[in-house]
């Protein structure tokens, strides 16, 4: 049930991710189809800000190249004509480059405070309309003084850099290109015409393709300062979207971590709540099952109690359960780690589990290889994530059916607990439903007595405490094998060994090798990541010792 609702609840997420993602993408949409419906000359509304600003941009940026051009081209003109028309000329230019700048400054600031971009764009050609007038003035001014084919070569020079130059500022507004040379190449173009001779009909054909080409460039330079601009707003939407995203998930960690913590205190609450009147329904039901003030006469209240005793000690472990696992989930679950032998916490939990086994007639086998070292360990979490394993295997391996309990060394070095059984099984697919928390298999269920379905998750989430690993493998109704590993860093060196009694037979079993003082001796405090012991001693050979 649970599990299903975990589906449903998922399934819902995913829906409403997908719904969320095409909300998006129908906004998107149409804010495109309303920007193409208000495009101006193939640009977006929302673009045509950007290049007229990087047009104001560029003019101011080049303010002193434009006087210095003009000054150049008056000064080597008064070769050909007479000085005081190259400097007229030279002064008017000045001046309308004056008006063009400080206009252009104050469309700036228009821009800074949203004007009206109809009108600033007009103004913006008008100016460059100007420059293309005293450009034009320049020349024709050859036709009252008739000069010589050398000043019709320079005055197309002259004309190529003034129309690359403006070609590099007019790239935002490609008609702007044309409002400032149109008027040149027509000038250049009259007055060569009126030389009626082959080169300079040349040179006017070649004015006609410089300023076909310098447009053509114009506009995929434009092209270019869109493609610029698409590629910023794709960027400044995707940032839009992964701050709006980081405020959901931020908010969703926020009511996560609200909710944990309400879960946290409800738990406590109900923890002292719960086990109060629990230890009185046990206590007292175990004395009227024992019959320890007296026989009870009716064999149905006898019964009752057994009852109650036993489903209050189901609760009881259920409740526990619940516990350990909400504190390993809130991160609130200490290791204290000491030198454990697994060897002898497999020994133990397997005397613990040996009355509950003989019940259902299953004989449990014990293979422990030699040569085992301590490792460094929460002997209490090793012995409940074996318990949990045991009794997962007592529960589901039918009677006269065998469980074999391992302990050895890996090929990393690390050591490792494997009990393997011969019961149900569990099919292949459900093996990470039964991983979860609540989490049984269906043949399971259908087999064997229910369950809390805890038992596995606080098996695994214990392994990862102590930087192991658990793995599950099973086979329908062939059995199943679930193994914990240590890694190699936990082993520790063999120094000392003591022989310990085996509990069942009361003989010395083979030691395991380990530090039997104060292990603390062996560790480096580094109190920089917040433990009092960080760095272990790495174990050593059996052969350095």
């Amino acid at each position: 049930m649970n599990n299903g609702s975990s589906q449903n609840s998922k399934d819902k997420t995913t829906i409403n991710r997908a719904r969320a993602n095409r909300r998006r993408e129908v906004a998107r949409t149409v804010k495109d189809a309303r920007e193409r419906l208000g495009t101006v000359e193939g640009v977006r509304p929302s673009f045509e800000a950007d290049l007229i600003l990087m047009f104001v941009k560029n003019r101011l940026s080049v303010a002193y190249a434009m006087p210095m051009i003009a000054i150049v081209a008056a000064t080597i003109s008064s070769v050909w004509l007479p000085v005081e028309v190259a400097g007229g000329w030279l002064v008017a230019m000045l001046l309308a480059h004056s008006i063009i700048i400080l206009s252009t400054k104050r469309m700036e600031k228009s821009l800074s405070q949203e004007g009206n971009l109809r009108s600033i764009r007009r103004e913006l050609f008008a100016g460059d309309m100007l420059y293309g007038i005293v450009w034009a003035i320049f020349f024709i001014s050859n036709l009252q003084f008739n000069t010589d084919y050398g000043f019709g070569v320079f005055q197309f020079a002259t004309m190529l850099i003034v129309i690359a130059m403006a070609t590099m500022l007019s790239s935002p507004l490609p008609g702007a290109l044309l409002a400032a040379t149109a008027p040149i190449t027509g000038a250049l173009i009259f007055s060569f015409w009126q030389y009626d001779s082959m080169p300079h009909y040349a040179m006017g054909l070649m004015a006609i393709g410089a300023q076909v080409f310098f447009y053509i460039l114009s506009k995929q330079l434009h092209t270019s300062a869109l493609t610029l601009l698409e590629y910023r707003a794709e960027k400044d939407h995707l940032i839009s979207e992964m701050e709006q995203v980081n405020a959901i998930s931020q908010e969703a960690r926020r009511r996560a971590e609200e909710a944990n913590l309400a879960k946290t205190r409800f738990l406590a609450t109900m923890s002292h709540e719960l086990r109060t009147p629990l230890n009185a329904i046990l206590g007292f039901s175990e004395v009227m099952k024992d019959e320890v003030l007296g026989p009870m006469h009716n064999k149905t209240y006898l019964d009752y109690s057994k009852d109650i005793n036993q489903s209050g000690q189901h609760l009881l472990n259920l409740i526990n359960e619940i516990l350990d696992l909400s504190r390993i989930e809130a991160g609130r679950y200490e290791l204290q780690e000491e030198p454990v032998c697994l060897r002898d916490v497999a020994a133990a939990c397997k005397h613990m589990m040996h009355m509950r086994a003989a019940a259902k007639n299953i004989e449990i086998h014990e293979v422990y290889e030699k040569g085992l070292s301590k490792v460094w360990a929460d002997e209490k979490a090793l012995r409940q994530m074996v318990l949990n394993l045991l009794t997962n295997a007592v529960k589901f391996t039918p009677p006269e059916g065998e469980i074999s309990i391992h302990v050895g060394i890996d090929g990393a070095g690390g050591q490792y607990i494997s009990v393997s059984d011969t019961g149900a099984g569990i099919p292949e697919e459900e093996i990470p439903v039964v991983l979860q928390a609540f989490g049984q298999g269906t043949q399971a269920i259908q087999d064997a007595e229910q369950g809390t379905g805890l038992g596995l998750s606080i098996v695994q989430a214990l392994a990862h405490m102590h930087e192991g690993e658990f793995k599950l493998a099973s086979k329908l109704r062939e059995g199943t094998q679930a193994t914990i590993s240590l890694p190699a860093k936990r082993v520790l060196s063999h120094i000392d060994p003591i022989p310990t009694p085996d509990p069942t037979t009361g003989k010395d079993r083979e030691p395991c090798f380990g530090p039997d003082k104060d292990i603390r001796s062996l560790f480096v405090p580094d109190a920089s990541v917040g433990g009092l012991y960080a760095s272990r001693v790495m174990p050593l050979r059996r052969s350095q010792v």
